[in-house]
């Protein structure tokens, strides 16, 4: 079992956590703009499939198929709540 710490450990501990938290949004922001930067070219060449030295960029549409939950309860109150599932879970959280 580890000693506590002191709040002034903890506040430089929770200060650092919160800066990787930031510089982890910038770095998300700057692929983001990358993305959308290789999507463009591929709209251009009006391509989904680009192939660019040892990488292979794909931007293609897809389809899926989602329960619609909020109908589902709002029509059928009864089979919603047979089939809806209780987790407990946990949140961490630095404000």
């Amino acid at each position: 079992m580890s000693t506590p710490v002191s709040t002034i450990e903890i506040s430089t501990v929770a200060s650092e956590y919160r800066q990787i938290l930031a510089d982890i949004k910038t770095l998300e922001e700057m692929a983001d703009a990358l993305k959308q930067q290789m999507i463009r070219e591929m709209d251009v060449r009006n391509t989904e499939e680009l192939a660019a030295g040892e990488y292979t960029i794909r931007w293609q549409l897809y389809e899926s198929r989602r329960l619609d939950s909020a109908k589902l309860k709002a029509e059928h109150k009864d089979l919603y709540a047979a089939y809806t599932k209780h987790t407990v879970s946990t949140r961490f959280s630095v404000a």
